[in-house]
């Protein structure tokens, strides 16, 4: 088996994706790989889409995720955008259906070059977030940062769009809180066994918000679109917004709609770079013929 597989630097409003195309083959991005990829200058990643041959009846391709520390991830809304614009390059085709951890995922690209990813229910009960102990409302917790009697960031909504998600609603500017400081901090935090992804957001307008994440297993990002989701979704609940808006994230704006069938749409644009080949098991590859 040729160990080189094709792969594609990429970028959904900013968040760094690398699609490598494992159909075909029986192997794995092996999370050394996935280290030595993120480490280098040109190959920094937040996420790996690794697309696979589909093993589930009604799908069309396994997608594995891994994070920019090797681990696995759930789910990946702008990377999601990617696979499809470049699996779209190459068939022609415009809607797919995706296994992942997540679950089934169904995408399409429209005319204007613009992908909506159906990123399925959002799951607000505690165990299932999961959370390390019962709270009856995910609506807003008992956490925070900083002083008992005068936190810097307190009550987050919690919520999974299969992965786990925090979001600390703020009055001023999103950039006037350290996420990188803190990030950290509440990522590894004991109440999320499974880790999470930290979201500060400011509600704008009845239909806007503006965010940003500390990616659980990548850091600070400059959009991430399950993320956006949860914050959508949590807003909607909390009466903050209606259950249709523009989220903007650094990297630009997502529209995200949850529908009264409970499914979350979010449709934004993807974005490819450049192409290569890459060792799944070492994370060594080639670009144009130079070997890096």
């Amino acid at each position: 088996m040729n160990t080189q597989a094709p792969f594609a630097r990429m970028n959904g409003l900013g968040n760094e994706i690398l699609v490598i195309d494992m159909r075909g083959r029986n192997d794995r991005v092996t999370p050394e790989a996935a280290i030595a990829l993120a480490s280098g200058e040109h190959t920094h990643f937040d996420q790996i889409m690794a697309i696979h041959d589909a093993r589930l009846h009604g799908t069309d391709f396994r997608v594995e995720i891994l994070n920019a520390d090797g681990s696995q991830a759930e789910a990946c809304g702008n990377g999601t955008r990617c696979v499809v614009q470049a699996l779209s390059a190459e068939t022609g085709r415009m809607s797919y259906t995706f296994e992942t951890r997540a679950g089934i995922v169904n995408a399409e690209e429209h005319a204007d070059g613009t992908i909506s990813v159906d990123m399925g229910k959002p799951v607000f009960d505690w165990d299932k977030i999961p959370l390390a102990e019962e709270f009856h409302d995910t609506s807003r917790i008992e956490l925070q940062i900083g002083p008992i009697d005068a936190p810097i960031l307190h009550s987050p909504s919690v919520a999974s769009m299969g992965n786990p998600h925090a979001i600390f609603w703020v009055e001023r500017d999103i950039h006037d809180y350290d996420i990188r400081r803190f990030g950290p901090l509440l990522e590894n935090h004991p109440i999320f066994p499974n880790r999470a992804n930290i979201t500060i957001a400011q509600v704008t307008s009845p239909t806007s918000i503006e965010m940003w994440t500390w990616e659980r297993g990548a850091g600070l990002t400059k959009a991430c679109g399950s993320a956006a989701c949860a914050t959508a979704v949590s807003a909607a609940r909390t009466g903050r917004t209606g259950r249709k808006m523009t989220v903007t994230v650094p990297g630009g704006p997502l529209e995200i709609e949850w529908r009264e069938n409970d499914h979350v749409i979010m449709t934004g644009p993807a974005e490819w770079e450049w192409s290569g080949h890459v060792d799944p098991a070492t994370g060594s590859w080639e670009r144009e013929g130079e070997t890096a």
